[in-house]
């Protein structure tokens, strides 16, 4: 077998430093053993081995050896011939790494190197201001959410080893406010039995699982090809800092032998003193039962033939709430994210209404009836926090699976939605949710700026919105349109680039177009034209046909059916590369993603076939 040594001393140069390499910690040796196996050797203990990424290379393997047969490699895509960014490999006191599937002539071995620290500073022009992004690396559905002794987790899908898809392990951040978050350690790391997807943790007040009292218990998936798509256990006993696997995983298999089942949310049911699972099972959710959260009864299924079509169900939650305000009058929602099936294209976050008797879900609406969360582009993985009393908090993934690998992002990729509480409200015989920002987001309005009331008959521009640095800013008014046929605005930068935001009176309709915001052209995206058949969620039930050319560059739409009255409050939320958008206390929310070149900085005021009156309008500069 050839072999190659040598050996690699780093002097740093202000070029690399991007590499955080900055002060490194002794040398390498590496060790080629042809084509398909690299030792790297420690040679002095440092905490990372800094690897430079190629986003466009293939996955290798990389292994940190412990002896263990635990020892697990993750996908990492060394550079080959250039360098996208570099990530820290946690050595936890080892000596050697095992690389395999890439040449010994790879650019990554001329830039490898060690170093205690590595340097999270913000080198992304799209990081948002005020949404929590994970530090570096990829993030995706947040999941394991739970409020415990004056904190909110926020556990998500983490890859540390790249910005794009890869390595899932549960990473971790921690608030007191929902909005202010602090950046931990990943809690559940990939192992042998797979990926870990994403689930649910709970409370277990009652030491069920016999962990103790108030213990932490998450319930997650395991994804492999050898293993499949598993239920596993793990328990904290550092207050969700840490977790231990559960020595007898997996708790639940799939009795068919099903691919797609994945994504636990477990919840208390008190009536019965058991503990229940919702489980995504390729088109339907699956409902077990345990007494312990390790030993699971199978009960019923509900999904396969409801709501959008064609869909994957994946990502549930099922939770109680109040309709109207009213706890004597109490309805089960069933949160559902498909993948496809949004009406726009991608991924979306959709719910069922209906009674629950401890074992069966019965919804009360048509089968073919479709009821959205938010309206956008951008709102997925949607699932609640647990653990919030009488509150019910969502938080979701902001990005659509069409193309969440390729945004023009290269230090991070993903964010979550700001927080939105659930509500349940009545309108021409359904019940339906709203999803409202939480009211802690107010603690980010830092100066506010009142316009005096205005007609609008044709145009009226407010400029100067900010200092043209940050487009980070909240938008309050409330649009009576009068006899106008059409009446919004376009949010504008110095470009030209806008976003545009309008009721349709003639249509019913809230758009939001972003064809003209920025970059909308992202690299890979299918550009295609299609048709998408929808029924709306209103009492009308038009069926609409929709025809888009690119699946990034398009607008949105929601019924304003959905609202009462004749003026309509709106509430927008405006940040570095997204736009969200909260009509009459979140009956409608529409979530989108933007890549303005410029921040926005002006709104340009108009009208199409009459007047329209604005009044309230109060735009605050948002900063954490």
């Amino acid at each position: 077998m050839r072999q190659k040594f040598f050996k690699l001393t780093m002097t740093l140069t202000a070029a690399t430093a991007f590499t955080a390499c900055q002060t490194p910690n002794g040398g390498l040796e590496v060790e080629h053993q042809g084509d398909t196996l690299t030792i790297v050797h420690i040679e002095k203990p440092a905490k990372y081995l800094i690897l430079p990424i190629q986003e466009t290379s293939n996955e290798v393997k990389v292994r940190l050896e412990t002896g263990s047969p635990a020892d697990c490699a993750m996908d990492v895509r060394l550079a080959v011939d250039s360098i996208d960014y570099y990530v820290p490999f946690a050595l936890n006191g080892q000596h050697t790494v095992t690389v395999r599937r890439i040449g010994s002539d790879a650019l990554c071995w001329d830039s490898i190197c060690l170093s205690d620290t590595f340097d999270t500073t913000n080198r992304d022009y799209y990081r948002p201001v005020y949404h929590h992004t994970p530090l570096y690396g990829w993030m995706n559905d947040p999941n394991g959410m739970v409020y415990k002794d004056g904190e909110y987790h926020l556990y998500y899908q983490y890859n540390p080893y790249g910005s794009k898809w890869g390595n899932m392990h549960w990473g971790h951040s921690v608030s007191q406010d929902l909005i202010h978050w602090q950046h931990l350690a990943p809690a559940i790391a990939r192992d042998t039995l797979g990926h870990i997807f994403s689930g649910s943790t709970v409370v277990d007040r009652n030491n069920t699982a016999g962990y103790g009292i108030n213990s932490l218990i998450a319930l997650y998936t395991s994804a492999s090809d050898e293993h499949g798509q598993i239920q596993c256990m793990a328990y904290s006993t550092d207050n969700g800092r840490t977790y231990i696997k559960y020595e007898k995983n997996p708790v639940l298999t799939p009795f068919d032998g099903l691919k797609d089942f994945r994504d636990p949310k477990v919840f208390w049911y008190e009536p019965d003193k058991k503990w229940i699972m919702i489980v995504s099972a390729d088109k339907n959710m699956r409902f077990y039962s345990s007494p312990n959260l390790k030993d699971w009864t199978y009960m019923s299924q509900f999904g396969e033939g409801y709501g959008a079509q064609p869909n994957q169900f994946e990502c549930p939650d099922f939770v109680q709430m109040p309709v109207n305000g009213d706890r004597n009058t109490m309805k089960w929602v069933m949160i559902v994210n498909i993948n496809p099936g949004c009406m726009f294209g991608g991924s979306a976050t959709e719910y069922f209404v209906g009674n629950f008797n401890g074992k069966e879900f019965k919804c009360e609406s048509h089968p073919q009836t479709v009821k959205w969360i938010d309206y956008g582009k951008d709102h997925y993985a949607a699932v609640c926090i647990s653990n919030t009393g009488d509150r019910t908090i969502a938080i979701p993934w902001m990005s659509n699976w069409q193309y969440a690998n390729i945004t023009p992002i290269k230090q991070y990729r993903g964010a979550n939605g700001l927080p939105r509480e659930l509500s349940l409200y009545t309108k021409n015989g359904e019940t339906y949710v709203a999803a409202n920002v939480v009211p802690e987001a107010k603690t980010l309005r830092k100066d506010t700026r009142k316009v005096d009331d205005f007609q609008v008959n044709g145009e009226h521009r407010i400029k100067h919105l900010n200092d043209g640095t940050s487009s980070a800013m909240e938008m309050e008014m409330d649009i009576t349109p009068d006899n106008a046929q059409t009446v919004g605005f376009d949010l504008l930068n110095d470009k030209g680039e806008k976003m545009k935001i309008y009721l349709d009176m003639k249509e019913g309709r809230l758009v939001a177009d972003r064809t003209e915001s920025g970059i909308t052209d992202l690299a890979g995206i299918n550009k295609g034209s299609y048709d998408v058949h929808v029924k709306e969620t209103d009492d009308h039930r038009k069926s609409l046909s929709i025809n888009y050319q690119n699946d990034f560059a398009l607008g949105t739409w929601a019924p304003l059916s959905l609202c009462d009255g004749k003026t309509y409050h709106l509430d927008i939320f405006v940040d570095k590369c997204s736009v969200e958008i909260f009509v009459d206390g979140g009956r409608i929310a529409m979530t989108n993603l933007v890549f303005p070149t410029k921040p926005y900085n002006s709104l340009r005021f108009y009208t199409e076939g009459g007047e329209a009156t604005i009044s309230n309008l109060n735009i605050h500069r948002l900063e954490l």
